[in-house]
């Protein structure tokens, strides 16, 4: 791999901080630009986990200096996703990724309909939401169901965790991109734990790259806290946008 080729993956690991830190889905930018500068696969979901966990956590700090964390949620769901994402980084190649892509592309869909019929989603809190059941809920979905998805697949991850919240607690979107960066910080963890016990992950690209995650994380966290949840919210919409397009691209339209 020659320096241009590191310098292009660094500026993309700037560049997924920026995005995870906001709303999620900065595997959208950094894995492919790893596959393009010719990673093998699972080096380059390892690698991409490697560096993604100092920008989630980067992020995950910014926003709960400024935010307050329900620990009654976080705890238990950041506990359960190291162990869910674990299982499912174990599993990647038992699943059918080509069968899944689908899946998702469906879901993203959706999530793209929901939020823009529903204007007034997430642009405030709605405390009253915050029951025991729905609380139950929300660690099952984004602790279980969603960081079993990050461990074997990813695309979307933070931007699932965000409406979860958003939807089953009543968060608006800074809120729930305060708490979806704990959860995810957590699943790159369990995720990452795995990749490096089988050797998958390039140790010194991915400090290179997690240097640049991080300055991203940072940028983006502290825009959406300026900018507040209009400004999450759109950029939401331009993300699970792309993400369609790029998931669509590659099952359908790629060699």
């Amino acid at each position: 791999m020659d320096i241009w080729q590191v310098v292009l993956l660094m500026v993309a690991a700037a560049g997924a901080g920026w995005i995870d830190a906001v709303v999620g889905g900065g595997g959208l930018v950094q894995l492919p630009a790893l596959l393009v500068a010719g990673v093998p696969p699972i080096q380059a979901m390892a690698t991409n986990k490697f560096s993604s966990v100092f920008g989630t956590a980067s992020a995950a700090v910014t926003y709960a200096l400024t935010t307050k964390i329900d620990k009654r949620v976080a705890v238990p769901a950041g506990l359960a996703a190291v162990l869910l994402s674990g299982l499912g980084a174990s599993a990647v190649t038992l699943i059918s990724k080509e069968a899944l892509i689908p899946l998702v592309m469906v879901v993203l869909v959706a999530v793209a309909m929901f939020v823009t019929f529903r204007p007034a989603l997430g642009t405030r809190p709605q405390p009253q939401l915050g029951t025991r059941a729905r609380t139950l809920t929300a660690i099952g979905v984004t602790g279980v169901g969603i960081a079993f998805y990050d461990g074997i697949i990813g695309p979307g991850t933070g931007t699932f965790l965000i409406i979860a919240f958003t939807v089953i607690l009543g968060m608006d979107f800074v809120d729930g991109s305060a708490h979806s960066k704990i959860i995810n910080f957590c699943t790159n963890v369990g995720a990452l734990l795995v990749f490096g016990f089988q050797g998958e992950v390039l140790w010194l690209l991915g400090l290179a790259m997690a240097a640049c995650n991080i300055a991203g994380a940072q940028l983006g966290a502290r825009m959406a806290l300026r900018r507040g949840a209009k400004f999450v919210r759109i950029v939401l919409l331009c993300v699970v946008a792309a993400m369609v397009a790029k998931l669509g691209y590659d099952r359908f339209l790629a060699a």
